[in-house]
């Protein structure tokens, strides 16, 4: 199978980090599954990113602007013959949009890992890096249609623009902080979201013993889940994603005169 890792913002990662990203989605798949990590283009989001993530005020909205370009990736993916996209950002940007676009499986991780940890336990909690995070967390956790499964959502208060490979025991003690806070609070399983921190500076093992749960690997359930359906020969339900064939994805950031 050959899968299509999307990047969230046209933002390339450096050699290490990419390499390190490749050694974990192996991990997590078949031997036969093959990853190719891609960028989007910068379609007018970047520099709200930029300012965002400068003030640490990550709402959502830069996901909202990502989209066109997320779509247009996805578009190509489906022409160059990749079996699957996931996205590897853990707030899904550009998913909902991508499956009426294509035929292929679009994977959110978000999504995805809200209804395996309901699947597993009946009450779970959400781990965010910024405060900013939650409304727009909660909002996505509505429209899954999940909010009464989620007992409750902290923040580690962590994020970095750069590398974050120096602040894996600022992560590890502040995430097993506020896990027993909501483990407390009756969640019988956690989802770390973030996915430049989970699994990629702190990986789900590291803090499952300590906290007595379950803890989720958003990454290991998205490649699990792009392989079901794969292999299943399973796509997304055209009653629910209406599908527009033959869309040339250059016309998705065409602009007409």
């Amino acid at each position: 199978m050959r899968m299509m890792f999307l990047n969230h913002s046209f933002k390339r990662h450096s050699a290490e980090l990419e390499a390190h990203i490749q050694r974990l989605l192996k991990s997590y798949a078949s031997p036969q599954t093959t990853f190719e990590l891609a960028y989007p283009e910068d379609l007018g989001g970047g520099e709200v990113l930029r300012l965002l993530e400068e003030r640490k005020a990550l709402s959502g909205l830069h996901h909202i602007l990502e989209t066109p370009a997320l779509v247009k990736k996805a578009i190509e993916a489906e022409q160059l013959g990749f079996h699957a996209v996931i996205q590897s950002n853990t707030f899904d940007p550009g998913v909902e949009a991508s499956r009426l676009a294509v035929r292929i499986p679009v994977i959110g991780l978000l999504r995805a890992s809200l209804h395996f940890t309901a699947s597993i336990c009946d009450r779970f909690g959400l781990i965010v890096p910024l405060p900013a995070h939650m409304p727009h967390t909660m909002r996505l956790v509505q429209t899954y249609g999940m909010t009464r499964f989620v007992s409750g959502i902290k923040t580690v208060d962590l994020y970095d623009t750069g590398d974050l490979s120096g602040y894996h025991d600022a992560v590890i003690e502040r995430t097993l902080a506020v896990g027993k806070e909501l483990v407390e609070q009756g969640a019988q399983a956690i989802i770390p979201l973030g996915g430049k921190i989970y699994p990629y500076v702190v990986t789900p093992e590291e803090l499952e013993p300590y906290l007595g749960v379950p803890i989720i690997n958003t990454k290991a359930v998205g490649v699990s889940y792009a392989e079901l359906m794969v292999r299943s020969k399973i796509a997304h339900s055209e009653k629910a994603y209406p599908w527009s064939a033959g869309l040339n994805p250059d016309k998705v950031s065409h602009r007409h005169k």
